[in-house]
């Protein structure tokens, strides 16, 4: 009899652990039905936002407001080409006597920065050939490398217009009026002619 009574307490006892284990799963999906936020790695925002390490920010070239061409201590300005960031400031120091100011709304950009820029054009503009005449690979960029600054607001890109071919700064995409970029011998040959837009380009499509 004891054995028996010591056999019933132990098959109930494994009864009992088994109910309460398959109700324990019942109540927490599978990690693999989590949410992307949930795992351990990135999830889709921040694969979007920055190749998988985190949104990008002023580290990468993103602007905050009011930035100027003489901000130093913005990433977008500081780490554009010299020779652009000089003619940039020789030319606001010459507007400024017309009161016009230069504002920088885009000028270096790092990798994931453009990248994110891209991927934001083709959701925008809903394909690849068409966002590519607003936004370059990162590859082909002059953003990226540092040689192509976008200026606001319009009374800085109707002065750049009329004036910027005396400073080497010319205006190389006719869709993109804010879009700045140095040639050297401007001031003597006058800026070239523009592309319609970057898909005009040949460093584009390298």
């Amino acid at each position: 009899m004891r054995w028996l009574l010591a056999f019933g307490l132990l098959v109930a006892t494994v009864l009992t652990i088994v109910i309460i284990d398959r109700q324990s799963q019942g109540s927490s999906p599978p990690s693999s039905l989590l949410p992307p936020s949930s795992s351990t790695g990135p999830g889709p925002d921040h694969a979007a936002q920055g190749g998988g390490r985190g949104p990008v920010g002023p580290a990468d070239g993103v602007v905050p407001d009011d930035v100027t061409v003489y901000d130093d201590g913005i990433p977008a300005v500081a780490k554009l080409d010299e020779s652009l960031r000089d003619a940039l400031r020789e030319a606001a120091d010459d507007a400024g006597d017309d009161d016009v100011d230069f504002y920088v709304n885009s000028g270096w950009r790092s990798p994931d920065y453009q990248n994110q820029l891209l991927r934001e054009a083709v959701a925008k503009y809903g394909s690849k050939d068409e966002a590519a005449r607003w936004v370059a690979t990162p590859a082909t960029s002059p953003h990226v490398a540092g040689d192509a600054v976008d200026i606001g607001d319009s009374d800085a890109q109707e002065w750049l217009s009329e004036h910027g071919a005396a400073y080497g700064l010319c205006q190389i995409y006719r869709n993109e009026p804010w879009h700045y970029e140095l040639r050297g011998h401007a001031s003597d040959r006058g800026c070239p002619r523009m592309y319609a837009d970057p898909t005009e380009d040949p460093r584009t499509r390298q």
